[in-house]
């Protein structure tokens, strides 16, 4: 209780730096491998790399790739912008509280232009007490990164309604940017129509109206449709795209079809088709 400031309300959260210009609704998340190779045919205006690439889950230490900033880590090319998705295993997101001391102004000063704050995990078997501390630490967290200047994005969780409702109290009040949701952990079709579906529809109805989505982790063009009807503002990262190349697959909208053509060809076609499925979904035209 004294590490999350002896509450567990959420009144004395603020954040609310504006997210970047230009930001695109979807996102491609790379493996930190000849992105200079696979953007050569896209010039794709942001791309997203996830925590562990950027800092080590067993020396708990930044690599050394990213000792200056966060462009050169990922070899972009100036005006493409920089997106840390800091999700990851319990271990390693556990790591980076308990080390926030010293890494929080490590990542700050990598001059990232959007970090989707860790993510400190729900499950249903947790006491109670474990949902509620987490449900904080992941808006502190994010607090904690914008207090040092760096565009920050909350994850959410939730497993009762209440908790829904402290959310929606407390964006009507601080009026975020933007919100995260991981649908990772979200993975059966029973999660999605039990616990996601129901809980991201009732976000929807209660959201301000300049906050955005931002969520990591579905793929299914059916969903990003459903996603794309509840939230206009919808912004999509995800990793299918580089997957699915350096397996030889092309997705289309009849579905998977594996070619023999290079992963750079494959990711290419990849990236616009998910943009094409978003700029459906949202409304809103592709980059």
């Amino acid at each position: 209780m004294a590490d999350v400031g002896g509450t567990l309300s959420f009144d004395d959260v603020e954040t609310g730096l504006e997210l970047p210009e230009k930001l695109p609704a979807f996102i491609p998340q790379v493996d930190g491998g000849e992105l200079e190779v696979l953007d050569a045919q896209l010039a794709w205006p942001a791309y997203a790399i996830g925590l562990r690439r950027v800092v080590s889950p067993k020396s708990l230490e930044v690599y050394p790739a990213f000792a200056g900033t966060a462009a050169e880590g990922m070899g972009l090319l100036p005006g493409q912008l920089t997106v840390l998705v800091g999700y990851g295993l319990d271990p390693l997101v556990e790591a980076v509280w308990t080390r926030k001391a010293s890494l929080l102004p490590r990542l700050a000063a990598q001059r990232w232009d959007l970090v989707l704050a860790p993510n400190y995990s729900m499950y249903g078997s947790q006491p109670r007490a474990e949902h509620l501390l987490n449900f904080r630490r992941n808006l502190l967290i994010a607090a904690e990164l914008e207090g040092l200047g760096v565009p920050a994005v909350p994850n959410l969780y939730w497993f009762r309604k209440e908790d829904l409702d402290r959310y929606l109290a407390w964006m009507a009040d601080v009026a975020p940017p933007a919100i995260a949701v991981n649908l990772q952990t979200f993975r059966t079709d029973a999660d999605w129509e039990a616990m996601a579906l129901p809980g991201l529809t009732y976000l929807s109805l209660g959201m301000p109206e300049r906050t955005k989505l931002v969520v990591t982790g579905t793929s299914r063009a059916s969903r990003i449709a459903t996603l794309g009807d509840l939230f206009p503002k919808l912004v999509l990262v995800s990793q299918n795209p580089l997957q699915y190349a350096r397996h030889g697959a092309q997705m289309t909208d009849a579905g998977r079809v594996d070619r023999q053509a290079r992963v750079e060809d494959l990711f290419t076609a990849n990236v616009w088709h998910y943009a094409r499925m978003l700029s459906r979904a949202t409304g809103r035209g592709a980059p």
